[in-house]
């Protein structure tokens, strides 16, 4: 049967940030610094882990496009079991966890076993990286409000969204869309006004970071920096080059 565990079984899911140690919130690294066990993705920095207490179980679940450690299911089923064997299990997300990162499944999972669960939001990448950019998702007299959706479904279609999102003139970021950007360019070129600046941002918050700028029309650009194999996301509105004037200016007041 085993000896009891000398504190209740927990689990907290903590938003680790957009790549960038020095994103995750001090409310993650407590719980990160308080763990029995970690269960980390692959777009979670391993730096943090080093803040993990030493000796404990720290357990790769990743998963990237076409190539997964394990499914969601095998992940919801090892973390219910980690809790129980080791106490405190902290899940590592990348972003935030409930922003595209499946932290709803988890949640479920862990109140169908009866362990109490608590979420620590995270920096989701679809709002740092734009504006570590230099973009604003929203800006007066420009855009008034965004959208945040995923290319990636389960019959490999744009989601329906996508072409309500187009038609409405809202900035609009577009999350594992790195494979499909000659076809998001298409559906947006007819809704938009030819030219709409189109935006993909690689390694958005780590020192590597790039920016491809193109338009809805001519995509190419894009899709030659996003053959790098580099994770990015797309930004689509005029809120792209909003700031571009700006950022000239103030680079040509540093370089005086």
């Amino acid at each position: 049967m085993g000896f009891p565990l000398p504190f209740p079984s927990r689990i907290t899911l903590v938003g680790a940030g957009p790549g960038d140690p020095e994103l995750l919130t001090l409310k993650g690294l407590r719980a990160i610094k308080g763990a029995d066990v970690i269960l980390y993705d692959a777009l979670v920095s391993e730096e943090l882990l080093q803040y993990a207490p030493v000796g404990i179980p720290r357990i790769f679940v990743g998963k990237r496009c076409g190539a997964h450690a394990m499914g969601q299911e095998a992940i919801n089923d090892l973390l219910v079991s980690s809790a129980r064997q080791y106490g405190h299990a902290v899940r590592l997300k990348g972003g935030d966890p409930f922003v595209f990162g499946r932290g709803g499944e988890e949640w479920m999972a862990a109140a169908a076993a009866g362990i109490p669960l608590v979420v620590v939001p995270g920096v989701s990448s679809a709002l740092a990286v734009p504006a570590l950019a230099g973009i604003p998702l929203t800006h007066r007299g420009v855009s008034r409000g965004f959208w945040v959706l995923t290319a990636t479904t389960k019959g490999h279609a744009l989601p329906e969204d996508m072409e309500r999102a187009a038609s409405s003139g809202a900035t609009v970021v577009i999350l594992m869309g790195t494979r499909k950007i000659a076809q998001i360019g298409e559906l947006f070129a007819r809704h938009r006004a030819k030219g709409t600046p189109m935006a993909l941002l690689q390694s958005g918050s780590l020192p590597a970071s790039e920016t491809t700028i193109g338009t809805v029309n001519d995509t190419l650009p894009l899709e030659q920096a996003a053959s790098s194999g580099s994770q990015g996301i797309l930004v689509i509105g005029e809120v792209v080059e909003v700031l571009g004037a700006t950022a000239g200016a103030m680079e040509s007041l540093e370089a005086r």
